[in-house]
């Protein structure tokens, strides 16, 4: 008889906490972590890990999947990626909970906010519940591949009280916000890891008007904090535009007091404003100073638009020569766009409409950077689309028409839309080695036609510590604490993100030296064949979930040992030593 399920032998171990890596092994016995060091006996299945890194699994705190999860066991692209646990329902936008006649609303407010194709969710969603915990029941017949937890979303929230009025952003009666802070209690003690709300005029609903959340006066949003003190559970999450300003900062801080709960804003250096992330962190300094659990969630690099005849947009979209075209199967538009009277046709017209705000960016040639293999997302402005023009002496638009059919069309270009101010990601190592931020703002399972972040996870190993050219690296250990530990404790998951003995068994074994994130692909699996932006990576030798291997070389394993996570999840204590 084995003491042990699982052996993983030889690795070189990042246990989560940030401490120099130790070579050990580590023994699995049943969903836990059992020992950790010379391990002398035999499992029925054991892992060489010599010369690789063992890390926890990443915990994903900012994703949404909200929809997919319902229908689709394989939270891809974030579970190829390293993730073991994804939470989802941020930014305010979820399914739960729902009335039969808000079904709609709520699809239309997912589609909008997260560019997740309204055909596919019309399809995908089978709507077999109501209540936040009846949700929360659908998800957990369905396998995943990861775990999975879920927050109470503002929209979905306020349109299940008020209805229309909740919809058209009607101020909130003393009965409505007394049902939110209800329905919020209710949420948390069912299972719910917390709350999110969206405060940012660039949420729109597929109608292109504002959330429902947006302009949510204070007294509501007070009422729901109450419901979380009630529940003494669960973590606040908030996108806003004016986390800087003296009257919206003094509200965050009201919520975070009335609760008593983490509360977390979303950070991002905007080209509009580019200083305000500097008061948003003096301002969570000063928060943290008078005693409130506020931090502010960023990302691993600029949030970029990827550009092609396949993506959501692009700045040829709305020329009228190529709206001809449109229709056409995708090798068939581009054998149409290298003819040159097509080609003639679409470089010398002026947009139509101008519906896509990427048509205002026509002219920024020198902001647009072909991607490569690898791809490169802390490009030199030299290699942009701009500066091969000015080299090559060429027009930049018809530089940029060659990049765009090069490959038959299948190619990206990248457009650095946030952190990406001077020309490269300072600011972003800036942002991540402050004390008070956390990773997050991946969106894994959402912008699915124009943005594919979800490998963050993987880029914080690669670029961050081991291939960024550009400035200073960051320590591989601490990034590996900031995406297991810090992430999953963050949350309120304290069985997670650690190799301790008695911890969960949810672990990376990792190829680093060959570890590489691949090119972005666009992919047609969706329900109704839906497109969706897919990302993969070479160099995870395995992804252990829940002691279960579920992906090895990239490749699903069939395993679906993944759960839902109901709640928060005390620190485990240790098993008994087993002699090894």
């Amino acid at each position: 008889m084995s003491d042990h399920d699982l052996i993983i032998r030889n690795g070189t171990i990042y246990d989560g906490l940030g401490g120099a890596p130790f070579v050990a092994d580590i023994g699995v016995r049943g969903e836990t972590i059992a020992d950790i060091g010379r391990i002398t006996g035999k499992a029925p299945e054991e892992i060489d890990a010599a010369g690789r890194i063992v890390a926890p699994g990443w915990v994903d705190i900012h994703t949404h999947y909200d929809g997919q999860a319902t229908w689709d066991s394989r939270l891809q692209p974030s579970s190829n990626m390293g993730v073991t646990t994804v939470v989802m329902g941020n930014c305010g936008v979820g399914f739960a909970p729902v009335r039969a006649t808000d079904r709609e609303a709520l699809i239309g407010l997912m589609e909008g906010v997260e560019d997740i194709p309204g055909a596919a969710l019309h399809e995908g969603l089978q709507w077999n519940w109501e209540s936040f915990d009846e949700y929360l029941g659908a998800l957990e017949r369905i396998p995943h591949d990861v775990d999975v937890g879920a927050q109470v979303p503002h929209g979905a929230l306020r349109v299940y009280v008020m209805g229309e009025r909740g919809r058209l952003r009607e101020p909130a009666a003393a009965e409505d916000r007394a049902a939110m802070r209800r329905l919020v209690e209710e949420g948390l003690r069912a299972g719910a890891l917390g709350f999110s709300s969206s405060r940012t005029i660039h949420h729109r609903t597929v109608t292109d008007d504002y959330t429902p959340s947006f302009g949510a006066a204070a007294e509501e949003l007070i009422a729901i904090a109450e419901g979380m003190a009630a529940a003494g559970s669960g973590v606040m999450q908030y996108t806003t535009d004016n986390a800087d300003e003296e009257e919206e900062w003094s509200l965050l801080c009201t919520l975070a007091r009335t609760s008593g709960r983490p509360l977390s804003v979303s950070m991002t250096q905007q080209p509009s404003a580019p200083d305000k992330w500097r008061r948003v962190l003096a301002r969570i300094e000063s928060g943290r100073a008078a005693g409130l659990k506020i931090s502010a969630q960023v990302p691993g690099r600029s949030i970029g638009l990827l550009i092609g005849l396949q993506s959501s947009s692009h700045p040829f979209i709305d020329r009228p020569s190529y709206q001809a075209l449109a229709h056409l199967p995708l090798a068939e538009r581009v054998e149409r766009m290298k003819q040159p009277d097509v080609r003639a046709g679409i470089l010398s017209e002026p947009a139509v409409g101008r519906t896509n705000f990427l048509n205002a960016m026509i002219g920024n040639y020198d902001r647009i950077f072909p991607m490569g293999d690898p791809p490169d997302y802390e490009p030199d402005p030299r290699d942009s689309v701009g500066g091969l023009a000015w080299r090559t002496g060429a027009d930049p638009q018809d530089v940029l028409y060659d990049a765009m059919i090069a490959h038959g069309g299948r190619d990206f270009l990248y457009l650095p839309k946030s952190n990406y101010v001077s020309g490269d990601l300072e600011v972003v190592r800036k942002m991540l080695e402050h004390p008070y931020t956390l990773n997050g703002l991946s969106d894994g399972g959402a912008h699915v036609g124009l943005i594919c972040d979800a490998s963050m996870s993987t880029y914080f190993l690669t670029h961050w510590a081991r291939d960024r050219a550009r400035g200073d690296r960051l320590d591989l250990a601490r990034l590996i604490r900031r995406q297991t530990h810090d992430t999953a404790t963050a949350v309120g998951l304290r069985d997670r993100g650690l190799l301790r003995r008695g911890y969960r068994a949810d672990l990376n074994v990792i190829d680093y030296d060959n570890l590489q994130i691949r090119p972005p692909e666009m992919r047609y699996d969706l329900p109704t064949g839906a497109r969706r932006l897919h990302q993969e990576a070479r160099g995870y030798d395995a992804t252990v979930l829940a002691g279960a291997v579920t992906y090895r070389n990239g490749e699903a394993t069939g395993a679906l040992p993944g759960k839902v996570i109901r709640g928060r999840k005390p620190e485990p204590s240790a098993p008994p030593n087993t002699g090894c």
